[in-house]
């Protein structure tokens, strides 16, 4: 299939300081979260957002249950941790993020212009392991949408997968990967910035 030609747009300059602050270098992990809602639209566009970043064969594993209601929590918080729970309890919107086991069906839309697309994640374990690190990459890209938006966001990872699939995902090819809590975050109780590793300790240039 024979795609129209892509005609780059004009580079735009490198973003202001500004903006690195509030997607990186200011941005913090919250814990803890106003009562403040998030509305449904500003989570549609997060999601419209998210899906942009790249991912192999542009497949898009990631699948996202955003959890906003009481009855959804009641729900969810049986399966985390005893120091997860409370900071999802808090959070306007805790986002379950899974993995589609059976991304592949969707390629024929998502990458038209290669029809031997699927053939490429015959293997399971192939499928699996790239599902697994392209809705890690989606996650990633959710967090970094959330504070373009002005959100604040919180990932977790201590929970009983197995728990919330049942609770969320039965009867589909979906598993979970990551939990994201989301909203306005308070900066009370908030610990000093943990350090991170120099460029030498972490890098090599070869």
């Amino acid at each position: 299939m024979d795609l129209p030609v892509w005609k780059a747009p004009p580079r735009p300059e490198a973003v202001e300081e500004a903006w690195l602050n509030r997607l990186f270098l200011q941005a913090r992990s919250f814990t803890r979260w106003q009562a403040r809602p998030v509305p449904s639209h500003l989570l549609k566009r997060l999601y419209d957002l998210a899906r942009m970043g790249p991912t192999a064969a542009n497949s898009g594993p990631a699948r996202f249950v955003f959890v906003t209601s009481e009855a959804g929590k009641a729900r969810l918080l049986p399966h985390l941790s005893s120091t997860n729970r409370p900071k999802a309890a808090e959070a306007p919107v805790c986002a379950i993020v899974g993995y589609d086991r059976d991304f592949v069906r969707n390629l024929p839309k998502l990458f038209p212009h290669s029809p031997s697309a699927p053939s490429w994640f015959a293997d399971p374990s192939v499928a699996e392991e790239s599902a697994l690190k392209n809705s890690t990459l989606q996650t990633a890209y959710l967090i970094l949408a959330a504070r373009a938006l002005d959100l604040d966001a919180g990932p977790l990872s201590g929970f009983d997968r197995a728990g919330i699939d049942a609770e969320f995902f039965a009867g589909t090819n979906i598993t979970t990967n990551l939990l994201v809590n989301i909203g306005f975050g308070r900066a009370d109780g908030q610990h000093p910035r943990l350090p991170r590793l120099d460029f030498e300790e972490a890098c090599d240039v070869v």
